[in-house]
């Protein structure tokens, strides 16, 4: 574990203990709070010290029992700011997909531009609840370790509330195989398809297509978001891994542009859509 990772850990330490100290209805003594959350008194302890890293889902407990809640996004954006660069799906799964939500729902809520490629699923950002719930379960099923597919389903239409605040702009790239690929029911992705001819013409939304049929200047594959050109998250199998150093912002930057300059907007995107969707009935 690297030193810049360990002092941002006790940097957060210490951060906690001034939200204990300064608890509106007094201070409280480490265990006082153990018994508030629940925990064995050396969790406190380890996470005051720098010795454990906090969950999403431990600083909003945290922020809760200190009677401080508007204290968890700053807790959580420290947390992503430090969190090691891959993050083992199955880690992260532990606790289940809603803290992993919330970490990444703070994200996006401090961001007003997001750039996205998508490769073979529709973006979480546009996903219809059916659409979103078998997507979700069928991670869980191959990762396991989450049985809160219904929370995460919530989350995910919750998160979609960014798409109509002022001020924001979600650019959106998905190759053809994302509109065809049969990862729910036919009927779902009927319906998933005329949400995403609906978002068309979205004052928030730039949505942009791939077609099979178009030459393409970079291998079309990994999915990733870019986030106000400071941040990368990007998805493999194995991991989801965060990036935020300069270099790496950039790389992915270029490559969404790269596959900018293949795909179909307006109209033509309709086209493509609507082809995808005639296929269905036709099947």
């Amino acid at each position: 574990m690297g030193t810049d990772f360990q002092r941002a850990r006790v940097a957060l330490g210490v951060r906690l203990r001034e939200l204990r100290f300064n608890c509106p209805g007094g201070r409280l003594t480490g265990q006082q709070l153990a018994q508030r959350l629940g925990w064995q008194g050396s969790k406190v302890s380890k996470l005051e010290n720098g010795k454990q890293t906090a969950s999403p889902e431990d600083l909003r407990a945290w922020a809760d029992a200190t009677q401080q809640p508007d204290a968890y996004a700053e807790l959580a954006a420290r947390l992503a700011g430090f969190e090691l660069e891959i993050r083992s799906w199955r880690r992260a799964l532990s606790g289940g997909f809603k803290p992993m939500h919330e970490g990444l729902s703070v994200e996006i809520d401090r961001t007003s531009r997001m750039w996205l490629w998508e490769e073979s699923v529709v973006p979480g950002l546009l996903q219809t609840p059916e659409y979103a719930r078998h997507v979700i379960q069928r991670y869980a099923d191959l990762l396991g370790g989450a049985c809160d597919v219904e929370a995460a389903v919530l989350s995910r239409a919750q998160r979609q509330e960014w798409l109509y605040r002022p001020g924001r702009k979600l650019h959106v790239l998905m190759w053809e195989a994302a509109l065809r690929s049969l990862i729910c029911p036919s009927s779902v992705l009927a319906a998933q398809l005329d949400r995403l001819a609906g978002v068309i013409g979205m004052e928030t939304v730039e949505l942009g297509v791939i077609p099979f049929s178009t030459p393409v200047n970079i291998v079309p594959a990994n999915g990733f978001w870019v986030l106000d050109d400071r941040l990368v998250v990007a998805e493999d199998w194995h991991a989801e891994m965060w990036l935020d150093d300069t270099d790496n912002v950039t790389l992915y930057k270029k490559v969404w542009h790269t596959l900018d300059a293949s795909a179909a907007y307006g109209p033509e995107a309709h086209r493509v859509i609507h082809a995808a969707r005639r296929a269905l009935d036709a099947g």
